[in-house]
C-alpha cells in the first residue's frame, strides 16, 4: 500500500492502554496526537503551521496544480460541495484505473474548513472498506499572521481495535511525510518529494 493521504491512524500500542499518544516529526514541523479516550473511536489530529499566506494553503489544498505540486502525480480536481478530488501517486497511471483515489468533498468554508471522505480502493484493507462510510478527513486552516497559516487534521471514524491500530503508524508516517512536502513546496516552492 502506498502512501494515501487524508486517511490516518498512528502507533502500533495495545489500544486498550492509549488515551492518548503523541508524535511529532523530524525538524517539529507536524504534530500527530492519536485521541483514543473516546469509547468506540479513534481521531488522529495532525497540524502544522507553515510560513506562507492562507491563500497558498487554500490553493494547494483546492486546485489541479496544487495537488500536483506537492501531493500527487496526477490530479482531476471538481472542488464544489459534492464535488471530488481524484488522485493517482502513479504518473504513468491515469484518473479512473484501479488505482485511483476519490475524496468526496463533503462540505467546506471558503479558506478555514475541508471535509473529506475517501472512497477506498483495491489498496485498503477490507476491514476499512466496510467502515467506509463513517471515515471522514476535517481540515481546518487558521491565518495566524499575513504569511503564516495553521492547518489542523482531525481523521475521524476509525474505530477502536487491533486491526485499526496496527495500521496507525503506517499512516502517520505516510501523512507526516506528505505534510512536509507540502511544507516544502509552499516554502521553497518545490516539495521534498515528486511524483
Amino acid at each position: 500500500m502506498k502512501k494515501i493521504l487524508f486517511i490516518s491512524l498512528l502507533v502500533s500500542i495495545p489500544f486498550l492502554s492509549i488515551a492518548q499518544s503523541n508524535n511529532v516529526s523530524k525538524e517539529n514541523r507536524v504534530t500527530s496526537i492519536v485521541d483514543s479516550s473516546h469509547v468506540y473511536n479513534v481521531v488522529l489530529k495532525q497540524s502544522f503551521i507553515v510560513n506562507v499566506a492562507l491563500d497558498s494553503v487554500w490553493n494547494a489544498y483546492t486546485t489541479k496544480k496544487g495537488w500536483e505540486s506537492w501531493a500527487t502525480a496526477i490530479a482531476d480536481i471538481d472542488f464544489k460541495i459534492n464535488g471530488v478530488i481524484k488522485t493517482n501517486y502513479n504518473k504513468n497511471g491515469s484518473i479512473g484505473d484501479d488505482s485511483t483515489i476519490t475524496l468526496h468533498i463533503i462540505n467546506y468554508i471558503p479558506k478555514r474548513m475541508l471535509t473529506l471522505q475517501a472512497e477506498l480502493n483495491k489498496n485498503f484493507p477490507e476491514f476499512m472498506k466496510e467502515d467506509e462510510k463513517d471515515l471522514f478527513n476535517t481540515i481546518l486552516f487558521e491565518e495566524i499572521s499575513p504569511t503564516k497559516t495553521k492547518v489542523t487534521s482531525y481523521g475521524i471514524g476509525y474505530k477502536k481495535n487491533e486491526k485499526y491500530m496496527s495500521l496507525m503508524k503506517f499512516f502517520i508516517q505516510g501523512n507526516e511525510q506528505s505534510y512536509l512536502n507540502l511544507i516544502s513546496y509552499l516554502e521553497t516552492g518545490k516539495p521534498s518529494v515528486k511524483y
